[in-house]
């Protein structure tokens, strides 16, 4: 499953920052939080590290990637996670929190994945263009005059005449989840820069284009439906009318229940992610703790497990 659904890479480590060489007290297993969408990789490779090595198997908690983060950058010692998985790169603010705490932290890349627009397997087939997801689903769009207003699409067919009339309802992740965050950078101002104007806006003013670009609409057309990707797959299934948006991995995992939705006329498949050609791809990452590196059982030999 890891091989089909992540592309993985040769982990390359790296001091991202310099911090306290203080020392983890003592423990006996690998602490690790974030990513909803690591943590099925993380599980296989933790699960094997448990069976084949000497070593406890390690605990992982599905934090999502900005509750990971805040935990992760806490400090160091027993009472803090030793490992942090993301769907997005370390953010400025994350780094600073950690030099703040003394954490000096390493960054390893994993692989890659796509986020994926997905609904039944029971309704129509979607094939959206992300100029068709940002102009459903941003809080702000522009009129008629070409001046911003209130988005005001209803159904699909309002967005794109191609598409279904269908109610733009789309279930999603929280702003805590490296998901969100890549869907908007990737997925969101992807559409928005389809846009002249606002696309020369990035330049002039970077902080409104990116609030124009990356704000989602809070009228109901988007639900927030929390970290856990399991289970907006099985609210899909539920409900033929919905779309959810959520990492490759988990569409993979349940081909016989959702399909994915063409993005820009490309189909979310493995290769497709792999190569670069799904426009709505992103590196996944993990971040460790080095002061605790050999003072926790198993951390080198764990992260050796990845490659």
């Amino acid at each position: 499953m890891i091989r089909k659904s992540i592309l993985l890479a040769t982990a390359t480590f790296f001091l991202a920052t310099a911090g306290s060489a203080y020392a983890a007290s003592a423990r006996d297993n690998i602490s690790i939080v974030g990513s909803s969408t690591v943590y099925p990789f993380a599980t296989v490779v933790a699960e094997q590290f448990g069976k084949t090595t000497s070593f406890n198997t390690p605990k992982i908690e599905s934090t999502g990637s900005g509750g990971g983060m805040k935990l992760f950058c806490a400090g160091v010692g027993v009472d803090t996670p030793d490992l942090t998985n993301a769907s997005r790169r370390i953010k400025a603010s994350e780094l600073e929190s950690c030099n703040k705490n003394g954490v000096t932290v390493v960054e390893v890349k994993v692989g890659y994945d796509g986020i994926v627009v997905a609904n039944a397997k029971s309704a129509p087939e979607y094939n959206l263009s992300r100029k068709d997801i940002f102009l459903a689903l941003a809080a702000k769009i522009p009129g008629p005059d070409g001046k911003l207003i209130d988005n005001p699409h209803k159904t699909w067919k309002d967005v794109n005449p191609a598409l279904p009339d269908s109610k733009i309802e789309v279930l999603g992740p929280p702003p805590t989840s490296g998901t969100r965050d890549a869907f908007a950078e990737l997925a969101m101002e992807g559409g928005c820069k389809k846009i002249g104007w606002i696309k020369a806006m990035k330049k002039k003013d970077k902080k409104k284009y990116k609030s124009i670009c990356h704000t989602v609409r809070e009228d109901g057309a988007y639900i927030e439906a929390g970290e856990n990707d399991n289970l907006i797959v099985q609210k899909l299934e539920a409900n033929p009318n919905a779309l959810g948006v959520f990492g490759f991995s988990f569409l993979d995992q349940n081909t016989d229940k959702v399909q994915g939705s063409l993005v820009d006329g490309v189909a979310p498949e493995f290769e497709a992610i792999a190569n670069g050609e799904y426009p709505v791809s992103r590196s996944l990452y993990f971040y460790v703790k080095k002061a605790h590196i050999g003072k926790v059982p198993g951390i080198a030999e764990f992260l050796a497990e990845w490659n």
